[in-house]
């Protein structure tokens, strides 16, 4: 396997919707080596809107690259590597505002992001909620993912849906059809919020394909946020 340091960066209030998927439709987004990670014998995939702070591209802080939203679609796969299994993620689609940051992801790490206008609001309620929300704009039309939380922020309770989502410290991605590239995720054991209420409307055929429609229209398994609340 290939390894490079791409980015760096604070991720901040991530809001998750996870849908239970037909395992077949991941296959062919499977990297070299690597097999489905399952949650309870099902196949997941993340809708995940969140923040990305304090940003370093190739260990540099570019001019109006620090702070910008991301909205990706991911899934969870297992690598043997010859002495245990690595739990990791594989990224379906990862949408930014930002230029730079698709064209050298795409071109030198093989990445698949790509770039449209976006924006996103935080509101603070007066019931000891707060409302995120991630917007990206396709075909003329402002796509949305977020959701309303509590502001109570609670460990992660073992053996749940969120646990398996978030213990993943790998990422994976095909650098060739018999190639797979690493890389190692770090970061500080999580807390969750509550999810009172949520919105994901968006052209998932345009987006991710026609496979995707009929799983990421239906009913989550599970939402949640991760994050500071800022």
């Amino acid at each position: 396997m290939t390894k490079g340091i791409f980015l760096k960066a604070e991720w901040n209030n991530l809001v998750m919707l996870n849908y239970e998927v037909d395992p077949f439709i991941l296959k062919p987004y499977l990297p070299a080596g690597t097999e489905l990670d399952l949650y309870e014998g099902k196949a997941l995939v993340s809708m995940v809107g969140f923040l990305f702070n304090n940003t370093r591209v190739l260990g540099i802080k570019w001019p109006f690259h620090v702070d910008f939203e991301e909205v990706n679609l991911r899934f969870y796969v297992r690598y043997f590597d010859g002495m245990a299994h690595k739990r990791g993620a594989v990224f379906i689609s990862e949408i930014v505002p930002k230029h730079v940051i698709a064209v050298i992801a795409n071109a030198l790490y093989k990445e698949h992001y790509r770039r449209l206008p976006m924006r996103h609001s935080v509101k603070h309620l007066g019931d000891n909620r707060t409302s995120f929300l991630y917007e990206w704009k396709l075909n003329n039309r402002w796509n949305k993912l977020g959701a309303t939380v509590s502001n109570k922020l609670t460990p992660i309770q073992p053996g749940s849906a969120e646990e398996f989502i978030l213990e993943h410290y790998w990422g994976y991605n095909s650098w060739s059809d018999t190639t797979t590239m690493e890389y190692q995720v770090e970061h500080i054991s999580w807390q969750i919020s509550k999810v009172s209420d949520y919105v994901f409307e968006a052209d998932i055929a345009s987006l991710y394909g026609d496979a995707f429609t009929p799983y990421l229209t239906g009913k989550p398994v599970s939402v949640f946020l991760q994050g500071d609340l800022k």
